[in-house]
């Protein structure tokens, strides 16, 4: 089992008072799934995002990764599962505006020290992937929205990580880009990859395979989707 939560619980202090954003969620997501997590504002899904993806802690409860007891790993055990196994995507892309597409892919093998050519054929063939081969040298400003999502994916899956997270990851674009940034993700689970997608819309959660609905830090369905 790639991802599996035991009665997750997440508290935070808001003004000296607890708020529960998750109160004791049990989860299972074998590899090469793909899902989509909904739920309205205020319903859990960006909390459990960051606990998933390492970025935060439960208060209560177990996160096994990969066979591996997350809630008792350090900062730095953490960070390490995070630059070699999880790939991020965000609404706003959070690529870097002074360096072009092809360096914006190569930052996570940098940091990984993977050499400088091997890095540079990894970065290219990631880009030609998402169908950015004729843009490689472009900066964010130079690219429209749909094409920085597509650098933004490039750059998540460039190290070849277990698991790909994407937060809303469609928000920022109109309907068409969203539709063809959810057509790379079926492909890239048509290839093995796990992918959760946090989204609120009913459209994009219609191109994944699996939805989990979240209501006030409570999972409130689990479905199959027969598409």
């Amino acid at each position: 089992m790639l991802i599996e939560i035991q009665n997750l619980v997440k508290n935070y202090q808001l003004d000296q008072i607890d708020v529960a954003a998750l109160r004791g969620l049990n989860l299972q997501i074998p590899k090469n799934e793909f899902v989509a997590i909904m739920g309205p504002s205020g319903s859990g899904k960006s909390t459990l995002m960051n606990i998933l993806g390492c970025l935060d802690t439960p208060t209560e409860g177990k996160y096994f990764f990969d066979s591996v007891d997350v809630t008792l790993l350090d900062d730095n055990q953490l960070s390490k599962i995070r630059n070699k196994n999880i790939g991020f995507i965000f609404q706003s892309f959070n690529l870097l505006p002074r360096i072009n597409a092809l360096h914006n892919v190569e930052l996570p093998l940098m940091y990984a020290g993977v050499d400088k050519v091997i890095r540079r054929e990894l970065a290219l063939e990631a880009l030609e992937k998402v169908g950015l081969g004729d843009r490689v040298h472009h900066k964010p400003a130079e690219l429209s929205g749909g094409q920085r999502q597509r650098v933004s994916i490039a750059r998540a899956m460039v190290n070849k990580p277990g698991i790909i997270l994407a937060d809303e990851p469609t928000g920022a674009l109109d309907s068409k880009s969203g539709e063809e940034i959810m057509e790379i993700f079926s492909q890239l689970h048509s290839e093995g990859n796990t992918i959760i997608v946090i989204t609120h819309e009913k459209e994009i959660a219609a191109h994944t395979k699996r939805i989990i609905q979240l209501k006030d830090g409570r999972i409130v369905s689990d479905v199959v989707n027969k598409n």
